[in-house]
């Protein structure tokens, strides 16, 4: 059974809630019964045993409850809006939790190329705690190519690049300093990314349009194989 919420509502994405428990957990819920609380658990106890920042878990018993450590701090898209955090440095700090989470063995496979993949990761899924950046929301992580990690980082930036709002400036440059660290992105990489991207359910039709244009971005900020 799901746990009912104690407290109240903290924030909404584009499929999940997250509700306070206590002063040191909350609660994020899938909405749509989508979700799979127990792996995604399972893989943030592993990367975090191996050093990699994400918050504690603890068992919910429900396929759509992950209950977390609360964590206290902006998003990194909040502080680079506020003026706290360079946004070049964001696309750098955010290169640098890539390579350190492709640093960590896979949970289940044993081909030692395969890596955990966040497939997700992106300024509102990085909160800056006084103890630094943590990473949160796993509901995509697989194990596989670390290239294919990158490559999503990179669509989801250069989305918002094209997208022409107030955004678009800040993640043209954050997109850039994360290109200009040494990568694993290949071609087929951004390939498989678009794709996943554009058949992504959370996405509106006028976020798919913008996709073509997007690579188009990254392909001329990076060589890719």
């Amino acid at each position: 059974m799901p746990i009912t919420p104690v407290g109240k509502l903290l924030g909404s994405g584009r499929r999940a809630d997250v509700y306070e428990i206590d002063e040191a957990w909350v609660l994020r819920r899938e909405r749509d019964g989508g979700g799979d609380a127990a792996a995604e658990g399972a893989v943030m106890e592993h990367v975090r045993v191996h050093g990699y920042p994400v918050p504690r878990v603890r068992p919910s018993g429900s396929r759509t409850d992950l209950v977390m450590e609360r964590l206290s701090g902006p998003t990194m898209l909040q502080a680079c809006l506020a003026g706290t955090l360079a946004v070049a440095e964001a696309g750098a700090v955010l290169a640098r939790l890539l390579r350190d989470l492709h640093a960590v063995p896979a949970l289940r496979a044993t081909d030692r190329a395969v890596r955990v993949l966040h497939l997700d990761l992106h300024p509102e899924n990085v909160i800056l705690t006084p103890d630094g950046p943590r990473v949160i929301d796993r509901s995509d992580t697989e194990e596989g190519d670390p290239g294919l990690d990158w490559a999503a980082t990179a669509v989801v930036l250069a989305q918002a690049a094209v997208a022409g709002d107030s955004l678009s400036a800040p993640a043209d440059t954050m997109l850039t300093a994360l290109l200009e660290s040494p990568s694993p992105l290949t071609r087929t990489a951004l390939t498989e990314a678009l794709r996943r991207r554009g058949a992504n359910p959370t996405m509106g039709r006028s976020e798919v349009e913008l996709l073509d244009t997007a690579a188009e971005l990254i392909l001329s900020r990076v060589q890719t194989g």
